[in-house]
């Protein structure tokens, strides 16, 4: 949980942390930093909307938890997020070809027409779908317990890097090429995505919402158990210790939606995920390939 912690807010509070410093150094540059006082506030009204997010959804969760259904909360949290997450990479990769020219037309826009709440609205919206975003990430992790998410090491590790990626960036010390960069986080955000989407179709099964053709496709729990009871049970069975620690498997479960014992259904999910995102991704327009190339680095986009 603490590196799905870490991976999430350090992508969510880069991307809040990027796009509000290139509009606020866009201002300074063309003189207009009195402005960017306003950008700041929208931002810190967000991180406050977004406090309130998670606790209304704690409120939710507990709600369904008191009624014994919360494991169909979790289910839906987890479809959601996985939902979430493939559009956050998506989305980044589209827009990290022009952030800047994006974000400097829009604060052309705002002080021609001298419309500054616009202004606060936009670096609002702008933190808090990040923060949305990861309010329902977390829930997923965690299995609806934002907290604990908050409480590990993970998450504020995750801050204190996007902190530092940030400010060396905007120090202009910092040469990182952004297609490569969203490239390999997205990787990893991928992988949890297709991890929960199948932890979701197992909880499914597991209430019957459906069913099963082939329940266990293959049972590997002599190689590697996916938990430490799972690890107990086959030692108890048979008398001898798995190859690996149900320990690793807990942190592979948690992390990609590792299963020794998959049903037929989780692995055409999970297969079938790749191959999506492969076609989406792989089938793309020359021109669209060619535009994102142009991408170089970190310290151009502010340049």
């Amino acid at each position: 949980m603490e590196i799905q912690a870490l991976l999430i807010t350090f992508r969510e509070v880069l991307e809040a942390l990027l796009i509000i410093g290139i509009i606020t150094t866009y201002l300074k540059r063309m003189d207009h930093a009195q402005y960017n006082k306003y950008v700041w506030l929208g931002a810190g009204l967000a991180v406050l909307a977004s406090v309130g997010v998670a606790m209304l959804f704690q409120v939710v969760f507990t709600g369904f938890a008191a009624m014994g259904n919360e494991i169909y909360l979790k289910i839906g949290i987890m479809l959601i997020s996985t939902i979430l997450l493939t559009q956050m990479v998506f989305w980044m990769a589209e827009h990290s070809k022009d952030i800047k020219g994006n974000m400097e037309g829009k604060m052309n826009k705002f002080i021609s027409t001298g419309n500054i709440v616009g202004m606060v609205i936009h670096s609002f919206l702008v933190v808090l779908r990040e923060g949305v975003e990861t309010v329902f990430f977390f829930a997923a992790i965690t299995g609806g317990n934002i907290g604990a998410a908050l409480q590990g090491w993970g998450a504020l590790t995750g801050v204190i890097i996007a902190a530092i990626v940030s400010y060396f960036f905007f120090k202009g010390t910092m040469h990182i090429s952004l297609k490569t960069f969203f490239k390999v986080t997205g990787a990893f955000i991928i992988l949890i995505a297709a991890g929960l989407l199948v932890q979701a179709i197992s909880m499914m099964q597991d209430v019957g919402m459906i069913g099963s053709v082939i329940p266990h496709v293959y049972d590997i729990t002599w190689l590697l158990p996916e938990h430490s009871i799972d690890h107990a049970h086959y030692i108890r069975d048979h008398g001898t210790e798995p190859l690996l620690s149900g320990d690793i498997g807990i942190f592979l479960k948690a992390l990609f939606g590792y299963s020794s014992m998959p049903s037929i259904e989780e692995v055409i999910a999970y297969i079938g995920y790749f191959v999506v995102i492969y076609l989406l991704t792989g089938y793309q327009p020359k021109g669209k390939t060619k535009s994102a190339a142009e991408v170089t680095t970190f310290n151009a986009q502010v340049k």
